[in-house]
């Protein structure tokens, strides 16, 4: 039986980091819809920028249900009849809160809010992902790329 609970809570906590994994909020990631869409494109300088963080997903229920099933399951192997129902209850309970604090910090990124002034005298401000591979500076050249509510800053 003990070995069962340990595979168990095993695969639980590797899907629960597999759940966690987001994709990229950077200037140069694309999701699948934005691809071979049409954008906007507007040219300007860098006014500030400023390092933020992306909190992480809450509305997830990966972390919260890999959580509360781990939980349960170790919740079960304490006492017997109606403690031990009660002690899954609880385990579950306490195991889906954890879950779901622990899906928020592992998909928590840092960030940076870049402001622009664009070349028509706008003034935007884009939160992004940092992005290894970009960084901006305080009067750079850079391009806004815009599809609705979606923007980014890039080169």
């Amino acid at each position: 039986m003990k070995k069962s609970v340990v595979l168990v809570s095993l695969v639980l906590s590797g899907a629960l980091l597999a759940g966690c994994a987001q994709s990229t909020l950077t200037g140069t990631s694309y999701s699948r819809g934005e691809a071979r869409s049409a954008q906007s494109v507007q040219y300007g300088r860098v006014e500030s920028v400023v390092p933020v963080v992306i909190e992480g997903r809450t509305d997830g229920i990966v972390g919260a249900g890999t959580g509360a099933v781990i939980g349960g399951v170790a919740g079960s192997n304490i006492g017997g009849g109606s403690g031990q129902t009660l002690a899954t209850v609880l385990g579950a309970v306490a195991g889906g809160i954890a879950g779901q604090r622990a899906e928020e910090m592992i998909s928590r990124r840092q960030g940076l809010e870049i402001t622009v002034r664009l070349d028509n005298g706008n003034v935007v401000s884009v939160v992004q992902e940092v992005d290894n591979n970009q960084s901006f500076g305080v009067g750079q050249r850079v391009r806004v790329l815009g599809q609705g509510s979606t923007m980014r800053v890039t080169y």
